[in-house]
């Protein structure tokens, strides 16, 4: 069959899907396909507006994957330069609502595997791998100042990265009350973010970490600046402490410690009576709802976004109280657009070290974020909690 002939199967397909996602009730965006320099082919939404991206199509396997109409083949083809987008990307993510996840066999196991091979085992193998890229791919794209692997909360739309980390950290001291020379508990410290920040202000902080190249980097940290901190190579679950913490910090850790009530019983069990944990989160409506492509390239890992409802069920059956629920959807949005369009401003450097398959990866995750939040399919939240 040659191309033309395709393309016009193509679209008739797309056209099919739109209608059908606009009669569910869906978004639905215009948007226009063409084979490298042949002309666009429209395909229409209900508003009539004129197409806000283009999808090129580069080599025949990216009209196969297109015309396959899964999220992963059509991924996998931008991976490979198959196939690229005109426009704004993260409004071509939205077309994700049109596309089948064929991989579902494949999504499960991620599921099943840590009942298989225990959940701490299987994190330090799998999760961990998230983290092992080299500190200097992050620092491309997170913000200068804290490096800081979580949202900010902002004052303005326009306001830089860096402000709203500073007042994100700020207000996780004060939220769960910690003061200089408390002992603090730092789940997941990533590149040394909250522990940099407290350590200065004399916080005496344990940071845990399960990612060999994250322990490096932080163990530098805390020698170059002499912080009253350590840290730890360890899971949360495996932590024993000389004697109960003043608070505990998790930052965008709890999407990968989905058994809430079993952090929560390890938190009653390393915290003092009425010391307090802050939880910031990306969160979603239901649980489990990553895309096989997502799984296999950015979170390998059997975690999940917080589902809130679920998590403020189990802290009700816990030891708990909850002192705080902030809804952080419009702040992750704003910190996902700066990473991305950091990540973009970084394009050449960044293939250049680590290649443009790497590039495509997190541009695909960053910008899908974006549009995630700017959509309300996912959402986030800060959660402050007062042990008994």
């Amino acid at each position: 069959m040659d191309v033309t002939r395709q393309l016009e199967q193509l679209v008739s397909q797309l056209d099919t899907r739109q209608r059908g996602l606009a009669a569910r009730g869906g978004e639905t965006i215009p948007f226009a396909v063409r084979v490298r320099d042949g002309p666009r082919r429209c395909i229409p939404s209900s508003n009539g507006a004129e197409p806000a991206f283009t999808i090129v199509i580069y080599e025949p396997s990216a009209l196969r994957a297109l015309q396959s109409m899964d999220v992963s083949r059509v991924g996998e083809a931008f991976l490979r330069g198959a196939l690229d987008v005109e426009g704004e990307l993260w409004q071509a993510m939205a077309l994700r609502d049109m596309l089948s996840d064929r991989r579902q066999l494949g999504r499960a196991w991620h599921y099943v595997r840590p009942l298989l091979r225990g959940r701490v085992p299987d994190d330090k193998r799998i999760v961990a791998r998230h983290y092992e890229q080299e500190a200097d791919f992050f620092l491309y794209f997170l913000d200068q100042r804290h490096r800081c692997y979580s949202h900010g909360v902002f004052e303005r739309d326009d306001e830089d990265l860096e402000p709203g980390i500073t007042r994100k950290l700020e207000f996780s001291l004060d939220a769960a009350g910690i003061g200089p020379g408390d002992r603090v508990l730092d789940v997941g410290g990533g590149w040394g973010a909250f522990t940099e920040f407290a350590g200065c202000r004399g916080v005496h902080v344990t940071s845990l970490t399960i990612s060999e190249r994250s322990e490096r980097f932080m163990a530098d940290l805390v020698a170059r600046e002499g912080l009253p901190c350590r840290v730890v190579r360890e899971h949360l679950y495996e932590h024993r402490a000389e004697r109960p913490y003043d608070a505990i910090v998790i930052m965008g850790v709890t999407e990968h410690l989905p058994d809430y009530p079993g952090t929560l019983a390890v938190c009653e069990r390393l915290l003092k009576p009425g010391g307090r944990v802050y939880v910031d989160a990306s969160a979603a409506r239901r649980r489990y709802d990553l895309s096989s492509f997502l799984l296999r390239h950015i979170f390998p890992g059997s975690g999940s976004p917080m589902v809130l409802h679920q998590y403020l069920a189990a802290v009700a059956r816990s030891r708990f109280s909850v002192t705080a629920v902030y809804n952080d959807r419009h702040n992750y949005l704003l910190t996902a657009k700066h990473w991305a369009q950091r990540l973009d401003r970084n394009r050449e450097l960044i293939e250049r070290r680590w290649g443009a398959e790497l590039y495509r990866i997190w541009r695909l995750y960053l910008w899908g974020c974006v549009d995630g939040f700017t959509r309300d399919a996912i959402q986030a939240y800060r959660v402050v909690l007062q042990l008994a």
